[in-house]
């Protein structure tokens, strides 16, 4: 088949292309700037931003399949109506992409777009509690899921997608924030854990991800939704095992959400002013003062979705991050 990826420069959806590549597709590339992808061998380039149209619609011509990975993910942008534009919109012009060309759609949401579960383990047809929003990433993910499930009521051929919090091996973008979490910690940056780091979050490993994404386009079944997660784990056990791969002790210190809240609200405020993205956000804050807990039975019943132990996982990582020179190698 082919299939065109959009969010191709990004962390999941430049590793989806090359492993649909890998699996004999033909993929073709939707970016903004092609210097910014390293496509596989064979891969076609569209040129385009999702937020026109006009693009989206010439990038999928002769199409089968649309992977619509493309998305603002970010916890501030100078101009809030960009989440509205690429978050919203840009799914909007690849249903009718889809439409025109007959192609089936795989729409990669987020965990965000279900809501905080506190206490509970949601699945995917699991009501959100409310419909208060902490950013404007979380609105816009649960606006074009509600959309994406209207569209799939009214016919288009369209499978959702819900990847947990992702980490591993990859670009270092806000997609993997896990990751740079870890690296400023080794580094000595991270001045503490955020909370008492007991709420669980669904750590998702991209390697099971991707082949989620992979077994999705080849057969899910239109209509459907699945979780792409993993364990459900905490701050403190992230850090565990962090320790126990790379030697490295967890953070000492603590931080009261309260005063992380006062620090990142002062740095949004400081980034509205003078347009310098700031590190941490009030409104960040009040999404980790939540649990985000998420089952994938689904997918491991349904799609052969597989999940990576944790620790498992996390050792992974850090024997990638030692091999590109991001972390000092183990002492023999």
């Amino acid at each position: 088949m082919r299939v065109l990826v959009s969010g191709a420069t990004g962390f999941l959806g430049g590793r989806v292309a090359s492993a649909l590549a890998e699996a004999g597709h033909t993929v073709r590339g939707f970016v903004r700037d092609p210097t910014r992808w390293d496509a596989p061998q064979g891969a076609e380039v569209a040129v385009g931003d999702v937020t026109h149209r006009a693009d989206v619609l010439n990038a999928a011509e002769n199409c089968d399949v649309i992977f619509h990975a493309a998305a603002m993910v970010k916890m501030w942008h100078k101009d809030p109506r960009r989440f509205e534009r690429v978050n919203v919109e840009g799914l909007s012009f690849a249903a009718d992409a889809a439409r025109q060309h007959g192609a089936r759609l795989v729409y990669v949401s987020s965990f965000v777009a279900l809501g905080p579960t506190d206490g509970a383990t949601f699945d995917e047809e699991t009501p959100r509690a409310g419909t208060e929003f902490h950013n404007e990433y979380e609105r816009t993910k649960w606006i074009a899921d509600r959309m994406a499930r209207k569209l799939s009521e009214g016919g288009l051929p369209l499978v959702r997608l819900y990847p947990g919090v992702v980490f591993g091996p990859g670009v270092l973008t806000a997609g993997n924030h896990v990751v740079k979490l870890l690296l400023d910690h080794a580094a000595g940056k991270l001045p503490g854990m955020l909370g008492s780091g007991a709420l669980r979050q669904c750590f998702a490993y991209v390697e099971d991800v991707v082949r989620g994404c992979v077994a999705a386009v080849d057969g899910a079944p239109d209509g459907s939704g699945f979780i792409l997660g993993g364990e459900n784990k905490t701050a403190i056990e992230l850090f565990a095992a962090f320790e126990a791969a790379s030697g490295i002790a967890p953070p000492k210190r603590k931080i009261p959400f309260a005063i992380a809240a006062l620090i990142g609200k002062l740095q949004r405020w400081r980034a509205n002013w003078t347009g310098v993205e700031p590190e941490l956000t009030d409104e960040v804050v009040g999404i980790y003062r939540h649990e985000w807990a998420y089952s994938s039975q689904r997918a491991c019943d349904e799609l052969g979705y597989r999940v990576t132990p944790f620790d498992e996982a996390v050792a992974a990582t850090v024997d990638w991050l030692r091999e590109c020179g991001r972390l000092p190698r183990a002492e023999a």
